[in-house]
């Protein structure tokens, strides 16, 4: 696809700016005083002294990249608001985290997941999940990002598809190599008020355009919502909404978004595992201050959640009801608008608006990956007795630059893809019922065992490629599901013939974790689940 309308210099200067002011944050807040060296809780953890307001504005900058502005956009395109569950559901998902993970896992003051797993089980299951989440990390998250970041790069400035990915490459290596979570965390702030800022203008922009003369924003919608209203269900039936995908064929949108159970079935396996069990996710919690800054934190990057929707998917439905003939892809859409209806200057602002997302996601996947590789492999299996702190930093940098160049290796072969934001979900989903039922078991089931835990994590890629090849009827979420339960149904099964109904050594002593009690936070949640509530019945 060609780009559809050129940069002007005035847009080039605005990016060069944004550019300019995230590097050199980044690396502003990454010195330190004269003859301090960095140490393994300054570079992977931010000396653990994040507030709130931090921990939230990171949570969203590493959660929200090019698989929302581009691939949820995309979706958007295909199948309509529907979509939002992914983040509307998220923002409950962090009140659960908040209240029932955080305390155990702060109190545990573990630098990374799979080290937790070792604590509650042991060295095997850390090993094996280790290993696991590089492997995610490097081959699904970073790859993902960086095609779909550069792809926007591709159609909105006409820089070819390589070039895009190893510029994005670059932006976020360098501001975030030297600093670690510090860097990420500080310059985060910045990249959430430019994604959330820039994003809003091109919602705002596109809806005035489609509302035509006279009608602004909200006439916009008001025309949109009447125009494309098959496009505004949040729950979707079976043969409610059929699409085409890129190739021509005609495909059911309940195979991604199978009613009633996104909202009560395998969606809270994804969510659960992704914003419970991810280390470039929960890293930020585990670097805050105290426990009632963490939870602060996460309801703070509820309410974003809410709002996203606005921001990533509103845009592919407004491209849908234009019908643009130059979109052949769905991810294709959110660029297209950008080039097409946002007008010089301020399509500078959006695009970094978008390149804010994407590279703030890639510093946050390069750091934790190298924090699972120095911590949980290097130190506990190379050199756990005599390695240095400066050596455990300098080992975390090789990790995260060998990790990108590889995921810009890779990422050009996504090209073949209609929908990367399914692609994401599904093939992550292989594993993450798995994991999930080794957590959900482990944090809060005292007999769970370390073989069962493994036997799991095992066969978790098994079960779901079964279930893909032989119901390849049922829709992935509810596959998720399945496996999941299969999974419980393993763990408890293992562990009761070993232990005999006795509680593992390792168990979680529920008499020893703090709860935090803040008015602040009850009534923030509280608010949280009654703007959901109602979204859902404004839009069922």
């Amino acid at each position: 696809m060609e780009s559809a309308v050129a940069f002007t210099l005035l847009d080039y200067a605005i990016f060069g700016v944004y550019l300019l002011v995230i590097v050199g944050l980044g690396l502003w807040v990454s010195r330190e005083e004269e003859g301090k060296e960095k140490d393994s809780a300054d570079y992977f953890l931010a000396s653990k002294s994040l507030p709130f307001w931090a921990i939230g504005s990171s949570l969203i900058a590493a959660n929200i990249s090019a698989e929302q502005f581009i691939g949820m956009s995309g979706s958007g395109f295909r199948v309509g608001l529907a979509i939002a569950s992914y983040e509307w559901m998220a923002a409950i998902t962090l009140l659960v985290i908040a209240h029932f993970f955080l305390p155990i896992y702060l109190e545990k003051d573990i630098f990374t997941m799979p080290q937790f797993l070792e604590e509650r089980y042991d060295g095997r299951v850390r090993m094996l999940l280790a290993i696991f989440w590089l492997l995610v990390y490097v081959f699904v998250n970073l790859t993902s990002v960086l095609y779909m970041g550069g792809l926007s790069m591709n159609v909105i400035m006409g820089t070819p598809l390589w070039a895009s990915i190893g510029a994005l490459a670059l932006i976020a290596t360098a501001y975030s190599l030297y600093g670690g979570l510090k860097a990420v965390a500080w310059t985060d702030v910045v990249q959430v008020i430019v994604l959330v800022g820039g994003g809003l203008m091109t919602t705002w922009i596109a809806l005035d355009a489609y509302g035509g003369s006279g009608a602004g924003p909200v006439g916009g919608l008001s025309q949109l919502m009447g125009d494309a209203s098959g496009r505004f269900n949040m729950i979707l039936f079976e043969g409610e909404l059929m699409y085409q995908n890129d190739e021509g064929v005609t495909q059911d949108a309940y195979q991604l978004l199978p009613g009633l159970s996104v909202l009560f079935g395998g969606l809270w396996v994804a969510n659960l595992f992704y914003w419970g069990c991810n280390q470039y996710v929960i890293q930020r919690a585990l670097a805050a201050k105290n426990l009632t800054e963490a939870k602060r934190g996460l309801a703070f990057a509820g309410y974003l959640k809410l709002l996203l929707p606005l921001i990533v998917v509103v845009p592919g439905i407004v491209a849908y009801a234009l019908d643009p003939a130059a979109v052949t892809k769905g991810d294709e859409a959110y660029p297209w608008l950008l080039g097409e209806y946002v007008p010089s200057g301020f399509r500078g602002l959006a695009f970094a608006a978008l390149v804010a997302a994407i590279v703030s996601s890639l510093a946050s996947m390069m750091n934790s990956a190298s924090t699972i590789f120095t911590m949980d492999l290097y130190k506990s299996y190379v050199d756990e007795e005599t390695v240095s702190e400066g050596r455990l930093v300098r080992i975390g940098r090789a990790v995260a630059l060998v990790c990108i160049v590889v995921a810009a290796l890779v990422a050009p072969q996504l090209a073949s893809l209609d929908q990367v934001f399914q692609y994401i979900q599904e093939y992550t989903g292989f594993v993450s019922p798995g994991v999930l039922a080794i957590f959900i078991m482990g944090l809060f089931w005292g007999k769970a065992t370390p073989n069962a835990a493994l036997v799991s994590a095992v066969l978790s890629i098994p079960l779901s490629a079964a279930f893909k090849a032989l119901t390849p009827g049922i829709p992935f979420l509810n596959r998720m599901l399945i496996v999941f339960f299969l999974s419980v149904a393993l763990i408890v099964g293992i562990s009761l013939y070993e232990n005999e109904g006795e509680d593992h050594p390792k168990a979680i002593d529920f008499s020893e974790i703090p709860r935090a009690k803040d008015p602040v936070y009850n009534v923030a949640a509280f608010g949280i689940l009654g703007i959901t509530a109602a979204l859902y019945v404004l839009f069922w």
